[in-house]
C-alpha cells in the first residue's frame, strides 16, 4: 500500500478548522481510499452515492443525516447537488455534533455549489494521483510513463496499465459524464480529447480544432470546460503584468495525467514515448503537475509575450512570485526568456527543473534543480 501521509495530514488539519471539507480529484485518483483511512466504509456514517444502497439511504437526507454524530463521509456527491443546502443547515447546528467530508469527481459545478451554499463553512482540498513525494524518486520514470492513477501505476505490467487507461477513458465518456448530466456524444468528446492531446502544452486556440472537427468554436470551448470540470484537463491561465508589451491572454492546455496523455497519443511503450515529438511537452506537463501537487502556493499561472519571452509556471506565495522552467536537458542553460521574466515580473527566484542529477546556480536567483528534488517538498527554491 502507498501511504499518502501528507494528504491524510491535510485532511485531518482541514477537519479541525472547518465543519465541512470538500475533496475534489479525478475519478479513481484515491479519494475513497483516503476517506476510508478516516472512516471505515461499513460505518453507518459512510454514504457512497454510486452504491444503490448508499443512494437509497439518502432518499430522505434530513432523516438520514440529522441524528449522525462525528465524521460523516458522502462519496461522489456530484450525484446529489441538492444536498448542499441541507449540509449548510447541519453545519450550523449548535455544538457541531457532526462534521462532513464530501468527495467529488467533478470540480466545476461541485465547487460552485459549495461556494454558494457553504460559504464560510467549507474548506477545499484538491488531490491528484500518486506523486514523486509519495513514491520516491526511483519511481519517476514509471510514474511519468504510466501516470499517477493508482491502478495504472500499480498494474502488474505495461499491457495491464494500458488496458486500465483505455477503460478509464471509455467509462468517463460513456458512463460518468452522462450521469453528471452531460449531453454530448461520447465519440465526439473522444475525438476532441484525442485532438487536445496533440495540443498538450500549447496556448489554446479553438479555431484550428473547430475546423478539423467541423464544429463551432463555442462548442470547442464547451468540450474543453467539460473535461476541465472532470479534472482530466488543466487550463493554466496566463499571468498579466502592466508592462507595455503584448502578452498572451489565452490559457495553456495540458492533459493532467501523463499516462492518459500517452494513452490518447497511442504511446504504449517506453520507446514510443521517448521517440514521440510530444516527449518534451509530456515531460513539461508531468513536472508542472508534480510542482502544483507538492509545492506550497496560493495561485499559479504561466507567462508569455508575443515577442517570444515566456516562463512555464509562476507560483504566488502571498506577495512573492516564483518561476519554474521545465527543461528536458541534463545541463540546462540560462535563457533570454528567464532573464526577461526575472526583470519584467520581479520574480524572487526561478527553478529550472531538469532530469539530471546535479543542482547548480545558473545566475543570481536562478538555479538548475533536478526533478528528484520534487520528492522532497519545499526544496524547489532552496528554502
Amino acid at each position: 500500500m502507498i501511504r499518502r501521509k501528507r494528504l491524510l495530514e491535510r485532511l485531518r488539519s482541514a477537519l479541525k478548522r472547518a465543519p465541512i471539507v470538500v475533496v475534489t480529484g479525478p475519478r479513481q485518483s484515491g479519494k475513497t481510499s483516503l476517506a476510508r483511512r478516516l472512516l471505515p466504509e461499513h460505518s453507518p456514517n459512510y454514504f457512497d452515492l454510486e452504491d444503490p444502497v448508499g443512494a437509497a439511504r439518502l432518499e430522505e437526507p434530513r432523516t438520514a443525516l440529522d441524528p449522525l454524530r462525528g465524521l460523516v463521509v458522502i462519496d461522489e456527491v456530484q450525484q446529489r447537488p441538492d444536498l448542499f443546502p441541507l449540509l449548510r443547515v447541519l453545519a450550523d447546528r449548535r455544538g457541531r455534533p457532526a462534521q462532513f467530508l464530501i468527495l467529488g469527481s467533478a470540480s466545476g459545478e461541485l465547487l460552485r455549489q459549495s461556494a454558494e451554499s457553504l460559504a464560510g463553512r467549507v474548506e477545499h482540498v484538491a488531490i491528484s494521483g500518486f506523486t514523486l513525494e509519495e513514491l520516491g524518486v526511483e519511481a519517476m520514470d514509471r510514474l511519468w510513463r504510466r501516470g499517477g492513477f493508482p491502478r495504472s501505476y500499480l498494474a502488474r505490467g505495461e499491457a495491464d496499465s494500458v488496458a486500465w487507461r483505455k477503460h478509464f477513458v471509455q467509462m468517463l465518456l460513456e458512463r460518468d459524464l452522462p450521469q453528471w448530466g452531460v449531453r454530448v456524444p461520447a465519440v465526439s468528446l473522444l475525438r476532441f480529447w484525442t485532438m487536445l492531446a496533440h495540443y498538450h502544452g500549447q496556448t489554446w486556440n479553438a479555431a484550428e480544432p473547430s475546423r478539423a472537427l467541423g464544429v463551432q468554436p463555442n462548442t470547442m470551448r464547451r468540450y474543453l470546460d467539460l473535461l476541465s470540470d472532470a479534472l482530466v484537463v488543466r487550463q493554466l491561465q496566463p499571468w498579466h503584468a502592466n508592462l507595455g508589451k503584448r502578452q498572451v491572454k489565452a490559457p495553456k492546455v495540458y492533459i493532467r495525467d501523463s499516462g492518459l496523455l500517452h494513452q490518447l497519443l497511442g504511446l504504449e511503450s517506453v520507446t514510443a514515448v521517448l521517440s514521440h515529438p510530444k516527449v518534451g511537452a509530456s515531460w513539461e506537463g508531468f513536472v508542472i503537475e508534480q510542482v502544483l501537487a507538492t509545492e506550497a502556493h496560493d495561485d499559479a499561472w504561466f507567462w508569455a509575450t508575443h515577442q517570444g519571452a515566456e516562463i512555464d509556471l509562476i507560483l504566488r506565495r502571498g506577495e512573492r512570485l516564483f518561476g519554474v522552467e521545465c527543461k528536458r536537458a541534463d545541463v540546462p542553460s540560462f535563457t533570454p526568456s528567464i532573464r526577461i521574466a526575472m526583470q519584467d515580473l520581479k520574480l524572487e527566484r526561478v527553478a529550472v527543473v531538469h532530469p539530471g542529477r546535479e543542482r547548480f546556480e545558473l545566475r543570481d536567483g536562478v538555479e538548475a534543480v533536478p526533478i528528484a528534488e520534487l520528492a522532497r517538498p519545499g526544496r524547489l527554491f532552496g528554502e
